[in-house]
């Protein structure tokens, strides 16, 4: 028998044992000053692992046994529950607050180096000097380069406590110079308002990414100059946004919805139901609203979606959200991991409940439901949705809507199949339109030098020979020799896009991809019209 077989037993025993430990834990039928008191049960469990550790003749790790454990009661319940490792803790605690301490740089693992694509607008690194393309060589003193180049050993050399220095060996290829630049570490934003500009005279744009901590300030933010700059009506995307805070999400739709309006409601296991209405007076309650989701769009964007359709207030564009009606709530397990239970379900103002369905512990399925919903044909003919008549719900102005999995939206935009295709979606996830597009301003960056924003996106040019060195590039890493004849214009879109996202920023980047964007034209269109007729 193998050492691996040899151990199966115990490893099982053992993580059942600890299952039920935990899950007395988590037993919400308790009160909170019984939840974690001590019983002879509980006694044995910790006597168990305890004779483990010390008596047990080969090494165990004890704690990798309680993380498969936890792992394997969560994935007995519903898709959503999820445990976080101590290692993976802090980053997540810090997306969804929305910033972290560093230096402030965007960068590529590029070769065995680090290099610059862009040091972050107003941050630590851009103060001092550090320009795109350079080369971060050192960190105080420690080389982070070559067979030292590892992510998460530079993530610990350039992050740190916040006022503290960090020296770096800089080398800059446009000059061929090697620098001394010492950096002062600060708060560095994670931005979830992707983009915001005008789409016309009178349509603001905003797109969200997730639901963070600081999503609701730079929403509003974004709003302010919008309106400033003449918007009455708005386009909010929501596409591809997995969610969040939910009560940042009740925040963002209030800005929307008159006072007293209901904006949701949750229900959990107990019965217990908690309204959440809209307050103060919102900034957009007289202005046209356009909500853009898709497959993608889920949870916290699905409340907010949810929210105004159900009151009648805007449009909801585009296609069948994602279908997640559960609320998690974050619970610290001691040890610096957390489990993030679902706690309640919740429910749109007509009294939907938008969870699609799951089987608890069989939850593949669940997860590949875009799959099947492609090859059921619902993402390009809407007459494929499957609409469930028994929740049928009605709102005030009389229009129908349907709970049991995901918002059907008022206007269905189908998949565009010419930009969003395997091959189109391949070449970005690996990322070879950003490597692509460094490797061509590391040529010579000099050339963009004094290139206004506005000039570039009004006017650049991505010309064919570009697309054939993409399409050589592509080749020689990929060891194929596909051709991009069929994608020649998405391609160049996607160049052109990426060039700009290195040289200026991400709104930069969305402004030239929603160009041809489908459904943003369909919105532009809506919008000059009479959305009132299409809605009410």
């Amino acid at each position: 028998m193998s050492k691996t077989k040899k151990f199966i037993p115990l490893i099982t025993g053992v993580a059942i044992a600890i299952g039920v430990f935990i899950g007395g834990k988590l037993n919400f039928t308790d009160t909170s000053d019984r939840l974690f008191t001590t019983n002879s049960k509980k006694d044995k469990l910790n006597r168990l692992i305890d004779y483990i550790d010390y008596e047990y003749v080969e090494e165990v790790n004890t704690d990798s046994i309680v993380d498969v454990t936890v792992n394997g009661i969560l994935d007995n319940l519903d898709p959503h529950s999820i445990y976080i490792p101590k290692k993976d803790l802090k980053r997540v605690t810090e997306n969804m607050r929305g910033d972290f301490v560093g230096i402030g740089v965007n960068y590529y693992p590029y070769k065995d180096t680090l290099a610059v694509i862009r040091p972050t607008e107003g941050g630590p690194s851009k103060r001092v000097g550090i320009k795109s393309g350079d080369r971060i060589l050192m960190a105080d003193g420690d080389s982070i380069f070559g067979n030292n180049f590892n992510t998460e050993r530079i993530s610990k050399k350039l992050k740190g406590k916040i006022g503290t220095k960090v020296k770096l060996k800089v080398y800059r290829p446009q000059t061929k110079e090697f620098l001394d630049i010492t950096v002062k570490r600060g708060s560095i934003p994670i931005k979830s308002v992707e983009a915001s500009y005008m789409l016309t005279d009178n349509l603001g744009f905003i797109k969200m990414n997730r639901f963070a901590e600081s999503t609701y300030e730079e929403f509003k933010s974004a709003l302010d100059i919008l309106q400033e700059q003449g918007a009455t009506k708005l386009a909010l995307d929501l596409r591809d946004n997995p969610g969040g805070f939910l009560g940042i999400a009740e925040r963002i739709a209030d800005e929307f919805l008159e006072d007293d309006k209901l904006i949701l409601f949750t229900k959990n296991k107990k019965g217990k139901i908690e309204n959440t209405f809209a307050t103060n007076r919102g900034d957009f309650e007289e202005g046209e609203v356009y909500i853009l989701i898709n497959e993608s769009s889920a949870s916290a964007s699905e409340v907010i979606a949810g929210a105004l359709q159900d009151n009648d207030k805007g449009v909801i564009v585009g296609r069948r959200s994602y279908g997640k009606g559960l609320v998690q709530r974050e619970m610290a397990l001691g040890d610096g991991s957390a489990v993030r239970l679902t706690v309640s379900r919740y429910y749109t103002p007509t009294g939907r409940c938008i969870q699609k369905p799951y089987n608890n512990g069989r939850n593949r399925s669940y997860f590949r439901d875009y799959y099947k919903r492609l090859s059921n044909g619902e993402l390009t003919n809407s007459e494929n949705i499957k609409i469930d008549d028994s929740l049928k719900f009605i709102t005030p102005n009389g229009k129908v809507v349907y709970g049991g999995g995901g918002i059907i939206p008022d206007i269905f935009v189908p998949l565009d199949r010419s930009f969003d295709n395997e091959t189109i979606n391949y070449l970005r996830r690996a990322g070879h339109f950003g490597f692509f597009v460094f490797e061509e301003l590391d040529k010579n960056r000099l050339i963009y030098d004094g290139v206004a924003k506005r000039d570039f996106i009004d006017n650049f040019f991505v010309s064919d020979d570009i697309v054939v060195r993409f399409q050589e590039y592509v080749n020689r890493q990929e060891s194929t020799k596909i051709s991009f004849v069929a994608f020649n214009d998405v391609i160049k879109r996607l160049i052109k896009a990426t060039l700009a996202r290195q040289l200026y920023d991400d709104n930069a980047f969305e402004e030239i991809i929603n160009k041809s964007d489908i459904m943003i034209d369909e919105v532009i269109l809506l919008s000059q019209d009479n959305p009132a007729e299409i809605t009410n």
